[in-house]
């Protein structure tokens, strides 16, 4: 069972990125803490489960398939006894197409992944955080508010998780709710863009994306990393529903000076 000074918290997307980053920050500064890791590759997350076995517990799983979601919530209460936050971290970016040249199975199989996986998982996990007055910090991304060739699915799919955190901060009174935009971080989703997906990208996007990589101006994966890990520890319920860029003004006192 966890006691009453730690917390018990469901990280998706945990083995590469701003997953890792939040896993680390949680584990290495913030030493009470327990973490149910969830990705599709069991051997991602081993060292972490090696390292801290009383305080890691693994769940390999693609979360288009919603009983992962209810096994990830079954798992940390079974483990530790309590749920205090869940972090949505998980996404694809495929498929990267024009809306023009996409299939609506396609549409389907990243909903699948990016909407209904995230849904599925809060289900399960808020009569817990209730229980607790726990939080679900979702990550976002500037597609949601902005337009890219190619990206629609990826765009409206975090769109919706933006709604559904203003829609918890409504039904959910005890569990605090927040969508946060990471910037533009330097991860395996970046490589993709520049290296796989760009034919089907505007040469203007394109562009922007590889000079921030040339130029040194991607973010670190720990900068929005850590401001999310804090998050799900004590973000104040004043937040609730709202989409807030990770150095937001309103989030001052989450962020690393030393990034």
């Amino acid at each position: 069972m966890a006691s009453s000074d730690e917390s018990v918290i469901i990280l998706t997307g945990a083995s590469r990125g701003i997953g890792e980053a939040i896993a680390t920050f949680l584990l290495t500064r913030l030493e009470t803490h327990k973490l149910l890791l969830v990705a599709r590759s069991h051997a991602a997350l081993d060292q972490l489960h090696y390292q801290y076995p009383d305080r890691v517990e693994v769940l390999a799983g693609d979360l288009s398939d919603v009983n992962i979601s209810a096994k990830a919530v079954d798992l940390a209460i079974s483990r530790w006894g309590r749920l205090d936050a869940v972090i949505i971290n998980h996404s694809t970016l495929e498929p990267v197409k024009k809306v023009a040249d996409t299939s609506v199975e396609e549409w389907k199989k990243s909903f699948d992944v990016n909407v209904f996986g995230a849904i599925a998982i809060i289900q399960a996990a808020l009569p817990h955080l209730r229980e607790t007055q726990g939080r679900a910090i979702l990550t976002s991304s500037g597609a949601a508010i902005k337009a890219y060739q190619g990206w629609g699915p990826y765009g409206a799919s975090k769109a919706v998780l933006n709604h559904l955190a203003l829609t918890l901060s409504v039904e959910e009174p005890d569990v605090t709710t927040i969508s946060v935009r990471p910037g533009v971080v330097d991860t395996e989703m970046q490589r993709e863009i520049r290296e796989i997906h760009r034919s089907a990208m505007s040469e203007k996007d394109v562009a922007k994306y590889v000079g921030l990589k040339k130029d040194g101006g991607l973010l670190k994966p720990e900068q929005p990393g850590h401001v999310i890990a804090k998050l799900a520890v004590s973000a104040p319920k004043e937040l609730s529903g709202r989409f807030l860029n990770w150095d937001d003004g309103a989030l001052k006192e989450f962020q690393d000076d030393s990034n």
